[in-house]
């Protein structure tokens, strides 16, 4: 599909969880554009779609290291109520938009290290037991330096210009 029509932001992908995202921007140029993130799970060897969410588009704010723009979660394969899918895996699937600051080279998710690239804006994807639990975020810089981190439990919200840690 041309650019002009459908843009992929970013993806990420868990292999060892089985999990997968993808953040995608629908006519970019328009006035009307739709942000849209796709969720899939690999379930017997084939990637399925799982669920995700749509918006309008937000203008990209600058954040001075480590922010979170968005995010959720979707119930996997594995606990929905067809019995074919019915296995004891982690059953929740979250993800969500990080906005990173100009001196990111890489980003920690829990157990995983994934390339910025220049990027500033990325999507995340991780498996869990519990609804709205995410992994450990750290921002590490040039030659591996730790920048910033956010835990489990930290919340964040976004104002113009910088991240504010909230409760």
């Amino acid at each position: 599909m041309p650019r002009r029509v459908l843009t992929v932001v970013s993806a990420d992908v868990d292999a060892t969880a089985g999990v997968g995202a993808a953040w995608v921007v629908w006519r970019p140029k328009a006035a009307g554009a739709r942000q849209h993130i796709l969720i899939v799970e690999r379930r017997r060897g084939r990637w399925r779609y799982v669920g995700g969410s749509s918006g309008p588009v937000a203008e990209a704010d600058e954040v001075g290291v480590i922010g979170i723009g968005g995010g959720g979660g979707v119930r996997g394969l594995a606990h929905r109520p067809d019995p074919p899918y019915s296995v004891g895996a982690p059953s929740w699937i979250g993800y969500a938009e990080v906005h990173l600051g100009r001196e990111v080279r890489h980003l920690l998710v829990g157990d995983r290290r994934i390339e910025v690239c220049g990027r500033r804006r990325i999507v995340i994807v991780w498996r869990s037991a519990r609804a709205r639990v995410r992994p450990l975020l750290v921002a590490l810089g040039r030659r591996g330096a730790e920048l910033s981190r956010l835990g489990p439990k930290t919340s964040w919200t976004r104002v113009p210009g910088r991240c504010c840690k909230t409760s």
